[in-house]
């Protein structure tokens, strides 16, 4: 393995790391948590390593985040655990299946994506690319971790979970929705915000690497 592209790996590990601890934190009447802001850098990291070093690396970090991502699972589940095993046992094979399944899907999909438009202008492949594997990672992991039509982990799971089933007024004022739909828009809406953000360091971070504009 390169070291050049070291620093990439790291960076990955480190979002991931920090979102599984941010995502403990509710804010905005529980609409969102922190982990909500830190997780959609990861698209960034993705971006500027297959920029750089093209689409066999970005794989490679992608992975690193993955196992990283399994292993804050097993660790997090370990605490739940001792903390109320009872009612949680069930819960977090359900919550690391659909963060590791959404992780892995949407930032493949996000190199796969960039990748096919790499040749474009500058701002087209990691803006699309990020829109497309946000909308991933969101659908999917919002899907398999809260919703009814999702059974295959046990009456335990679902009992666990079953406040995100009941309905709301959608975005606190829509037509009436199950709970985990408003937070799946409300998740999406931040990483659209931070996908048009992220083309700021994505631009400087890639011209200070290559030297030249990106």
């Amino acid at each position: 393995m390169q070291r050049a592209f070291i620093p990439g790996i790291l960076a990955m590990a480190a979002i991931v790391v920090a979102s599984n601890i941010l995502v403990q934190f509710l804010i905005l009447d529980g609409l969102l948590t922190w982990g909500a802001f830190t997780y959609p850098l990861a698209f960034l990291v993705t971006d500027i390593m297959n920029r750089i070093y093209g689409v066999a690396t970005a794989r490679k970090v992608v992975l690193a985040g993955f196992v990283t991502g399994i292993i804050c699972s097993l660790i997090g589940s370990q605490i739940m655990l001792q903390g109320d095993g009872f009612t949680y046992a069930a819960v977090p094979l359900r919550i690391a299946v659909a963060s590791g399944t959404a992780f892995l899907l949407a930032q493949l999909t996000d190199v796969t994506v960039f990748n096919a438009m790499r040749g474009g202008r500058w701002w087209r492949a990691p803006l699309v690319s990020t829109l497309v594997g946000s909308a991933l990672d969101t659908a999917l992991f919002f899907t398999i971790a809260f919703s009814a039509s999702v059974a295959i982990f046990g009456a335990n799971a679902d009992a666990a979970i079953s406040w995100a089933w009941e309905p709301v007024p959608f975005m606190l004022s829509g037509p009436m929705a199950p709970l985990w739909v408003t937070l799946a828009f409300a998740d999406w809406l931040v990483k659209l915000s931070l996908a048009l953000v992220a083309l700021i360091p994505f631009k400087m971070i890639v011209a200070r690497l290559t030297a030249q504009p990106a």
